[in-house]
């Protein structure tokens, strides 16, 4: 298949909760997060230049992943409680938003369309900062805007690499591609 010539379009962005446990890292099944209108990921390192021979002889650059925003329609009451550590009260059914807990890491899915084929991506070791809150009142329309979340996704060590994030290509095998979205790619050793 060739390739795509343009991507648009954000959709089927999931999120798989992991744990580590002895240095092995297990994904969780990845779940929706319906409502995707839009996500932008600066990336975060440096570029360290070496000068000799009155020029500059080497340019290392680090890769430290990516600060991004994820704009949807509505926060899920199971990432609220998954990835940014709110705490469900069972007995009065209330959401609460608790100083000392802290949100706990996960791996972000989603795809961006194209001319020819969707593009999926997967960024392996992402958190998620506390929302803004915000809103106003009706007027003659409705105005909805959109929850932001800021994300951070750093490296995570995976079968011995260093990995930030990975992404479908037109090379893809199809039961890779096709099982993208019910558990997160992991390379098999040894292949």
């Amino acid at each position: 298949m060739p390739e795509n010539k343009v991507e648009f379009g954000l959709s089927k962005v999931h999120y798989a909760p992991y744990t580590e446990v002895d240095g092995v890292i297990t994904f969780e099944t990845p779940i929706p997060i319906p409502g995707a209108v839009s996500m932008t990921g600066d990336p975060v390192g440096e570029s360290s230049k070496f000068y000799a021979d009155n020029m500059v002889y080497y340019v290392v650059n680090s890769n430290q992943g990516y600060e991004s925003t994820l704009s949807i329609a509505r926060i899920p009451q199971q990432f609220a409680i998954d990835a940014l550590g709110e705490e469900l009260d069972e007995t009065d059914g209330v959401l609460n938003e608790l100083a000392d807990k802290q949100g706990k890491p996960f791996a972000l899915l989603f795809q961006f369309e194209g001319d020819k084929k969707a593009v999926r991506h997967v960024m392996f070791n992402c958190t998620a900062a506390r929302p803004s809150i915000s809103g106003q009142t009706k007027e003659e329309g409705v105005e909805i805007t959109p929850n932001e979340l800021t994300l951070t996704a750093s490296p995570i060590e995976l079968d011995g690499k260093l990995f930030v994030k990975t992404k479908t290509t037109d090379a893809t095998t199809p039961a890779i591609y096709d099982s993208w979205f019910t558990t997160v790619y992991r390379k098999t050793p040894g292949v």
